[in-house]
């Protein structure tokens, strides 16, 4: 969520070159490490791991297919509107 808001308000960049750039960027090497640091320490739990994962393979493929039909302006404010709520939902449970 940051590093397609960065490219989109920072960098100008277009939404659907911001969220590819970010998937991208995003590809395997960027969590190895730190995974491989919690699994040092026994904090992974690799089942679920690997369920979430392939939940985000097939979301992502299915995501980006249907966001190339969606025109540009649409899914800014699109994302605009996920991005407030999630800031609402952690403004809420912010110390509870």
């Amino acid at each position: 969520m940051v590093i397609v808001a960065a490219l989109v308000g920072v960098a100008g960049f277009p939404i659907h070159k911001a969220t590819g750039t970010s998937l991208a960027a995003l590809l395997l090497p960027v969590g190895l490490l730190g995974a491989m640091e919690y699994w040092r320490r026994g904090h992974v739990d690799l089942k679920a791991a690997m369920i979430i994962a392939a939940g985000l393979a097939i979301g992502a493929w299915f995501g980006a297919r249907a966001a190339q039909h969606v025109n540009g302006t649409t899914l800014q404010r699109g994302f605009a509107i996920f991005l407030v709520l999630i800031a609402a939902r952690m403004w809420m449970k912010a110390g509870s």
